[in-house]
């Protein structure tokens, strides 16, 4: 069954249950605190009119090329308005007044943003520390890659790469960590994925920012790298884009940067490039 929308429908989608500053109110629950999925299934691509068209027929680095300077045209957010910005892009489709956080799931309340335990703060899934880039417009404040998490599980992911395994995360059922790397629960796995396969084509070194490149490693530092690619390939075939995801995507593009992850729009590219 075809899942493809076109611009005007995903704006009217995301005009749909506005309040105030929020853009839109979600279309479908996202999954409770603890629970989790996994499929092998590929979503099918989205199709937001001509935004893609002139990467259409491309594959492999011409294809990454073509995206860079697709995405590349966009607004910033200052990294002050990145807290406004999460409250609309990560609303909890059930309860307007919250946010879903990125690891643990759960839903927390807006106003509960800071930096003092059981508050949620916001977390750089390309760890800012990789690249240096810190939390200057740009990498730092991109909106694709920010999202919000429980302040002690994200002091726990710190910089660490990603990859399969470790110790049970206290407070976030289904992650794990060791000393090198982070696992994040099933049902976000592939969001993850498409979040640092997103910054690795947008950021390539030739706007004053850090080349970032994902590697088939762990323990990179302060390097413009994050690993496994390998890992991450997979997290993004066994979970495919979901109307939460597709959502943000598009209230992302709409209200605030004005460019959009084409790996939730089309998931079928991360192999066509990697």
């Amino acid at each position: 069954m075809s899942r493809r929308i076109t611009l005007r429908w995903a704006a009217a989608l995301v005009a749909a249950g506005s309040i105030g500053m929020v853009a839109a109110s979600p279309t479908q629950a996202g999954p409770a605190a603890g629970t989790d999925r996994a499929t092998t299934a590929v979503a099918p691509a989205s199709d937001p009119g001509s935004y893609y068209a002139a990467a259409e027929g491309k594959t492999g680095a011409a294809l990454k090329s073509a995206l860079h300077t697709i995405i590349s045209s966009q607004s910033t957010v200052s990294y002050d308005q990145v807290w406004t910005a999460l409250k609309n892009t990560d609303q909890d489709p059930a309860n307007s007044a919250n946010v879903i956080e990125l690891y643990t799931g759960k839903s927390i309340a807006k106003t509960r943003n800071g930096g003092n335990t059981g508050d949620w703060n916001r977390e750089h899934v390309w760890a800012k520390s990789h690249g240096d880039f810190g939390t200057s417009t740009g990498p730092g404040t991109d909106l694709h890659h920010l999202r919000p998490e429980d302040v002690t599980v994200n002091s726990i992911r710190g910089n660490k790469d990603f990859d399969n395994g470790g110790a049970a995360v206290s407070g976030a059922t289904g992650n794990y960590t060791d000393a090198d790397s982070f696992e994040p629960r099933n049902a976000v796995k592939g969001d993850v994925a498409r979040m640092i396969l997103y910054m690795a084509v947008r950021y390539d070194g030739g706007d004053g920012y850090a080349d970032l490149e994902p590697n088939d490693r762990v323990g990179n530092g302060s390097l413009p790298a994050i690993g496994r690619l390998s890992v991450l390939k997979q997290w993004s075939l066994q979970d495919p884009p979901d109307t939460f995801e597709q959502r943000r995507n598009e209230v992302i593009f709409s209200t605030y940067q004005h460019n959009r992850n084409p790996f939730i729009d089309h998931p079928e590219w991360v192999e066509s490039i990697w």
